[in-house]
């Protein structure tokens, strides 16, 4: 008796069930792609809003030096302006900082490249470079054992 129930439950199971892998689907790549001209306004748009405060531009600006790129120059100057208007001098420098570091690790031409379009809004907002204000190189730091 048991016998002839599991047979049939397989026979009934084996018409009716399908494989699970000629069911399953995968998504990965469902998500929209996003172009260059989108991300560059999404950010834009970010330090552009008018109620922007300190915290904000920080937690844009981290978000930003996770990603593995360097920020178009019209993104820079937003977020300059977004310091300015959060009166933040410290903050807008050790962007411009950051940015250097990592426009450096890619290649020499770029910081000066960012630094020249950049230039007018420095002007413009009163902001210093880290080269202005010494920062470029470390006040404290003992001299490398490879120089001596």
């Amino acid at each position: 008796m048991a016998y002839l129930f599991r047979s049939v439950l397989l026979q009934s199971l084996s018409k009716t069930a399908r494989p699970v892998w000629a069911t399953m689907q995968r998504n990965m790549s469902s998500h929209n792609k996003e172009t260059d001209e989108e991300f560059d306004q999404r950010w834009k748009a970010y330090f552009d809003r008018p109620a922007i405060d300190g915290w904000d531009i920080r937690q844009g600006i981290n978000h930003m030096n996770r990603l593995d790129l360097i920020p178009e120059p019209d993104i820079i100057k937003a977020c300059l302006k977004a310091c300015r208007r959060a009166n933040d001098h410290s903050l807008a420098v050790r962007y411009l900082e950051a940015i250097r570091y990592k426009s450096n690790t890619v290649s020499n031409q770029v910081w000066p490249w960012i630094l020249q379009e950049i230039r007018p809004t420095l002007n413009e907002l009163g902001v210093s470079i880290p080269e202005d204000l010494g920062y470029h190189k470390p006040e404290l730091a003992l001299k490398s054992v490879d120089d001596m």
